[in-house]
């Protein structure tokens, strides 16, 4: 069962979503075993959304834990909001 850690963020800007995506764009570090990061971002609002896909409840644990112990500055704003979900559909065309 796929699961996917979504957090919200304020105040992000611009030119921290530049920073997030050569980031990003490198690969998941190892502590987190994502299959997948999507990044939405309301730039007029400076508010971000982060989902993280995993593959299994393990995986999904050692990400939360590693992602959950980042420093604030290696986020992409202030985090207001972290949820657990079990991913029910997904399409990719």
């Amino acid at each position: 069962m796929a699961l996917a850690r979504v957090v919200s963020f304020d105040g992000v800007s611009a030119s921290r979503v530049e920073e997030m995506k050569q980031q990003i764009g490198e690969g998941p570090p190892d502590d987190i075993p994502a299959k997948e990061i999507v990044m939405l971002h309301d730039a007029e609002a400076e508010k971000s959304v982060v989902i993280v896909f995993f593959d299994n409840e393990d995986d999904y644990a050692r990400g939360d834990a590693t992602l959950s112990a980042m420093p604030a500055d290696e986020t992409p704003g202030t985090r207001t909001a972290v949820g657990k979900y079990e991913v029910a559909v997904r399409l990719t065309v």
